[in-house]
């Protein structure tokens, strides 16, 4: 077999992702750039350029997947052509690892290009990243299970964007490759505090604004947020605005009027620049039932915005009870508003949640969390050559 030798400063990557808004497809988009700022060559392999990869970069590629058209087909085999894209671009760029991201269906046919470039002499390491509902929702599914869990146990390595995943996917599979947990991590150069904007444009002066960011779909429990605003607009004058669209949407423009908050919540849809969004939010508030990590509580605390959370999955890692912000149990509305109030009703109090929320946040500086990955990287790279002497 064909052992390659791997120079880190040379490292050729290859990232599978979604290339959608969520927070996997954000993350490896983020990382891969990161990646190639340090002089690595980097291939996004999908079937869509990832919402992040904009304009040109050094040391990028974008390889899109096309499915291919048949009538014997009711559904386009995209898994068949994305094994066949990796496998094609791993032979014409020699890639020296392949991290994919979000199990399914990426770890399986990460596996069947591995098979496939074995009976050419070749060994391509892969990683597989765990990042959420991969695990917790959709890879536990009976249908999906057992693919899933060989997947995960064919890769050359395994990471967990927090803790708190690391242990549902040992306590939903049984996993025999050690888990090695990289939390997210935040670029400092986009998400911070740069005063640019002013509340005024939302018609809010001399008002406490509070600011929500999701797909709105029912895990995230907006309707809990909005039950929280109305106890915190009874006391304090605010205004909350929720960023973004899903299937929620209808029934969340009901329910605010029904609570009499028409006037108060502002529905702005999906938006990209959500760093200057946040320019302006003095508190955010998340409510989900499932979060394996918490990107936007982290974005949040990063412009120096304190967070009122519940304590689902990996949120208690990153917002800090009683110094970033308040965490409380999934669906207790009287303590995230008691807590709300708390932070909002004292500028003094505010202020130093603040300060607090931004040094919380720097503990997942891009500085911080991708010399990790790096090492990563050498280390499943070299055993991968050990195996092969």
């Amino acid at each position: 077999m064909r052992t390659k030798i791997c120079c880190t400063l040379i490292m050729k990557l290859g990232i599978v992702c979604y290339p959608t808004y969520g927070g996997s497809g954000v993350m490896a988009t983020e990382l891969g750039l990161a990646m190639a700022g340090k002089g690595f060559e980097v291939h996004f392999i999908s079937y869509k350029r990832p919402v992040r990869l904009g304009g040109f970069y050094p040391n990028v590629y974008y390889h899109e997947v096309n499915s291919f058209e048949y009538p014997l087909f009711d559904f386009k085999p995209y898994d068949t052509a994305l094994a066949s894209k990796i496998v094609n671009i791993c032979l014409h760029y020699q890639l020296d690892l392949l991290h994919v991201h979000y199990a399914i269906p990426h770890a399986t046919i990460a596996h069947l290009a591995k098979e496939i470039l074995y009976t050419k002499g070749i060994r391509l390491p892969i990683i597989t990243t765990l990042h959420g509902t991969d695990i917790t929702l959709v890879g536990n599914e009976s249908s999906f299970h057992p693919v899933v869990e060989f997947s995960i146990n064919q890769s050359d390595g395994v990471t967990a964007v927090s803790e708190s995943l690391k242990q549902d996917t040992l306590k939903h599979f049984q996993i025999e490759k050690p888990i090695e947990v990289i939390y997210n991590f935040i670029d400092f150069s986009r998400f911070k505090k740069r005063h640019q904007l002013f509340k005024s444009q939302f018609g809010c002066e001399n008002q406490k604004l509070i600011l929500h960011v999701s797909n709105f779909r029912k895990v995230k429990r907006i309707s809990d947020i909005l039950k929280v605003f109305k106890g915190i607009h009874s006391e304090i004058r605010s205004k909350l605005v929720l960023i973004g669209d899903g299937p929620e949407s209808t029934s969340l423009v009901d329910l605010t009027e029904e609570l009499g908050l028409k006037d108060s919540v502002i529905f702005m849809g999906k938006q990209d620049a959500i760093e200057e969004m946040l320019d302006l939010a003095d508190l955010f508030i998340l409510a989900s039932e499932h979060e394996s990590f918490g990107l936007a509580a982290l974005e949040a605390m990063a412009c120096e915005v304190p967070v009122i959370s519940t304590d689902a999955g990996g949120l208690k890692e990153v917002n800090l009870h009683g110094y970033s912000g308040y965490v409380s149990a999934v669906g207790d509305i009287e303590s995230m508003t008691k807590n709300a109030l708390s932070i909002l009703a004292d500028d003094t109090i505010l202020n130093q949640f603040k300060k607090q929320a931004l040094q919380q946040a720097k503990k997942f500086d891009l500085d911080v969390i991708l010399p990790q990955y790096i090492n990563y990287y050498q280390k499943i790279i070299d055993t991968s050559q050990q195996k092969n002497r």
